[in-house]
């Protein structure tokens, strides 16, 4: 397998554990707690916030940054990171892909990991600060959710030979 090939397997790879999490955190986690926390007869969240939202993010961060990585290297071999990002021979599919994950990498690191830490108690944090937290957290969480979808497709458009 060339390095090319190894690049872009491993970016698909990794991509679907980073755009899987990011579809169960919120449309499978999100409800879940909130189902959890009206249960007075249950368990509640708890479970879900010591045990399973921290291992899931730590899937979700790392895999995010693996897909971003093994994305850039497979853009040096379709006419460089610099020249797509940048768009220097044109605005290009691949480029506004390139664009939209690194959004979306910048909103994991970001927004939704650093007010998860407040929201799981890894941070220490006012009630206050929390409530604050889940709102960001939950609303960069979303606009990624909403990126993916433009962003799947720049990925696929290149690879059918969409261009503009």
């Amino acid at each position: 397998m060339n390095t090319f090939a190894l690049a872009v397997w491993l970016h698909v790879f990794v991509g679907i554990i980073w755009i899987g999490l990011l579809y169960y955190f919120n449309f499978v986690q999100v409800s879940a707690v909130a189902a959890a926390t009206a249960d007075t007869d249950g368990p509640g969240p708890a479970a879900i916030g010591k045990y399973i939202a921290p291992r899931a993010l730590a899937w979700f961060r790392w895999s995010a940054l693996a897909t971003w990585i093994s994305g850039a290297a497979a853009l040096e071999y379709v006419g460089g990171l610099g020249t797509n990002m940048l768009f220097t021979d044109g605005v290009t599919v691949i480029g506004i892909g390139a664009w939209l994950g690194t959004i979306m990498l910048l909103n994991v690191w970001g927004p939704i990991w650093q007010n998860q830490k407040k929201i799981l108690g890894i941070k220490p944090a006012s009630d206050a600060e929390k409530a604050t937290a889940k709102k960001v957290a939950f609303l960069a969480s979303r606009t990624n959710t909403v990126l993916s979808i433009p962003m799947l497709m720049c990925m696929v458009g290149h690879g059918h030979g969409l261009v503009f």
